[in-house]
């Protein structure tokens, strides 16, 4: 076997593998475009689900700040159930930054 045949081999594999690698990343940016297309229609052509926060609980368990069609909801995150703990509405002074409050480092003077 010549120099030249395992040049040509090697080169047509790596071609293929170029190829296939830039398919598959196509697919993918043509896949979440058009889930984003499909996802921001509401029922009634609002905003889809926001995530805001989630703070976990547990090994299995969280708690999520969530955001749907103006309502700000606290739901409760576990393996085998999601279930709401509070509901406030759009028009409720609940802080739409949800950046967590600044707190001093341990030893720093307040």
């Amino acid at each position: 076997m010549s120099f030249g045949a395992v040049f040509s081999s090697l080169l047509a594999v790596v071609f293929a593998l170029v190829l296939v690698l830039a398919l598959a990343w196509g697919a993918i940016k043509l896949l979440r475009t058009w889930q984003d297309k499909f996802q921001s229609r509401g029922e009634e052509g609002g905003e889809p689900i926001r995530f805001l926060r989630a703070m976990p609980l547990g090994q299995n368990e969280r708690v999520a700040l969530i955001e749907a069609q103006g309502e700000v909801m606290l739901v409760g995150v576990t393996s085998g159930s999601i279930t709401l703990l509070a509901r406030w509405p759009d028009d409720a002074p609940v802080a739409r930054d949800m950046r967590p409050p600044l707190r001093p480092y341990p030893g720093d003077p307040a």
